[in-house]
């Protein structure tokens, strides 16, 4: 068996599997997502919180959220998971089949435990032969179960549906607040600005109008703040470091923090 591995039977479910534990750093949630931890544990960083996902926890993921996810294989053993996606385009024709629409404003956790009941335990174990299948899956047959899922959630959590049937996209929010929280996340201005409910050109107005600086220059000294704290204070490997303060190239990072501090990051961690 591979050490990791994933695979997108269909473009709506894909089955993860790692013998090793797996740091996937940030992610864009495009679509609503239910997952099902089969082995292992799963954590997952949003909207500033921390939640783990266990063995048999099944998930619910907002759409247009910036995320973090590490996933740990049990002891000896392997991280598996199936993950169905719930695209826009098929929750807007069960919207319409159903006459079903957002009641109200969903104020709920981004990603939720979803308490364990029949309907889910029976649905997953119906995705078995799917999963264990060499070959892509049928697109009707799998439409029907991605739609199983919808209605299932709909069942056992009501209060979903003012988030499932919510198809507008981001509003505009408070920029400051916003980028303070997610700045570690190295993801460009257009997704951003998206979140944020701007436009490119827009968001770069507001955000040098409260920030005095460059959307490109204050995340980047804003990110070698904290890794020049996390290092000379807290004696975080440089290794970890780069990857939490939301660089994707180590040696982009070192380059940019001994420009600003004159050292290097492996040179400043030696020090300590």
């Amino acid at each position: 068996m591979p050490e990791q591995e994933e695979k997108k039977k269909h473009p709506d479910i894909m089955f993860a599997c790692y013998t090793q534990k797996s740091r996937s750093g940030e992610q864009f949630i495009a679509e609503h997502s239910l997952g099902y931890n089969i082995s292992g544990t799963m954590e997952i960083f949003v909207d500033g919180k921390t939640q783990v996902f266990k063995e048999g926890d099944l998930r619910f993921c907002r759409r247009n959220r910036l995320a973090r996810f590490s996933k740990e294989p049990v002891p000896g053993g392997v991280f598996k998971s199936v993950t169905i996606f719930l695209g826009q385009q098929l929750l807007r024709s069960i919207c319409a089949e159903h006459q079903l629409q957002a009641k109200g404003l969903y104020c709920g956790e981004s990603a939720l435990l979803i308490k364990p009941n029949p309907l889910f335990r029976n649905y997953m174990a119906s995705l078995t032969p799917y999963l264990d299948a060499d070959k892509p899956l049928n697109k009707a047959l799998t439409a029907l179960k991605v739609k199983e899922a919808v209605m299932i959630l709909m069942e056992t959590n009501p209060a979903l549906q003012d988030v499932l049937f919510d198809f507008n996209e981001p509003g505009k929010i408070d920029l400051e607040a916003y980028m303070t929280e997610h700045y570690k996340f190295n993801v460009d201005l257009n997704r951003y600005a998206y979140l944020t409910g701007r436009s490119l050109a827009t968001f770069k107005r507001d955000f040098e109008k409260i920030f005095n600086a460059s959307p490109n220059k204050w995340l980047q000294q804003q990110r070698l703040k904290d890794a020049y704290f996390l290092i000379s204070e807290k004696g975080v490997k440089v290794s970890d470091v780069y990857l939490e303060v939301g660089f994707k190239d180590l040696s982009h990072f070192s380059f940019a923090f001994k420009k600003i501090y004159g050292i290097t990051p492996s040179k400043l961690s030696l020090q300590i």
